[in-house]
């Protein structure tokens, strides 16, 4: 089977593949922007000091919260979400969009991964840096918000990087709930062209093109966090 991209190259393929991507990268965007903040949340449960009971509660369901979802693969998530606790969810006299859905799987999934690389970017900041917050009067939240987390950024970039990368890939999954993203509608031109070098091929292209843009932004605002810090 050789090679042809004019399978690939028609006016209705592309304006297919070009919706299908949109989906994908907004599905990643939003995925990764509910985990992070989820993640955070969690996070910052995690590093309370245990010296009250409603903190020991708070550190105990980020504990299970992670347990769970790590422990247990995203499609299987994803087919809970939209066939148990959304099967019949009727919002505004319609189904909730397996979009949506997958949205909300993906960002749920991604916020365990990013609670850890948070709790890890917290803990690497100096302790005398929440100690001497705290001296001047700052709150808890306010010295997490505005000294520490900071801080903790340049620590926290590269695996969130890492984390936008595998969540952008792990998309491919949602086409089991019925979501026509990128590798979905790359799958149909296979199907119906009976051509399997070609769309993959592209596809693979595709990712990686999208993967190394996103690594050298990421590379970029490094060296801008750096830069700042010694300024």
């Amino acid at each position: 089977m050789k090679l042809d991209f004019s399978i690939i190259f028609r006016q209705e393929i592309l304006l297919l593949l070009l919706k299908s991507y949109g989906w994908t990268l907004a599905i990643t965007v939003m995925a990764l922007a509910i985990g992070i903040i989820l993640g955070t949340i969690l996070a910052v449960f995690m590093v309370l000091p245990k010296d009250k009971f409603i903190n020991k509660v708070l550190n105990a369901f980020s504990q299970i919260y992670l347990a769970v979802i790590r422990g247990t693969p995203v499609l299987v998530q994803l087919m809970i979400i939209c066939f148990v606790i959304f099967a019949d969810v009727i919002f505004f006299n319609r189904e909730i969009s397996p979009y949506i859905i997958a949205t909300i799987g993906f960002g749920l999934n991604s916020a365990a991964y990013v609670a850890e690389i948070m709790r890890a970017g917290i803990m690497s900041v100096d302790r005398g840096q929440f100690e001497a917050g705290r001296a001047v009067g700052l709150s808890y939240g306010t010295t997490m918000k505005r000294i520490i987390l900071p801080q903790s950024a340049k620590n926290i970039l590269p695996p969130l990087g890492n984390e936008a990368i595998v969540l952008l890939k792990e998309t491919s999954v949602a086409l089991i709930i019925g979501v026509s993203e990128f590798f979905t509608a790359i799958k149909g031109i296979v199907n119906t062209s009976y051509n399997v070098i070609t769309p993959y091929l592209f596809a693979a292209i595709v990712y990686f093109i999208t993967v190394y843009l996103i690594s050298f932004g990421l590379k970029l605002l490094e060296r801008r966090l750096q830069r700042s810090e010694r300024s």
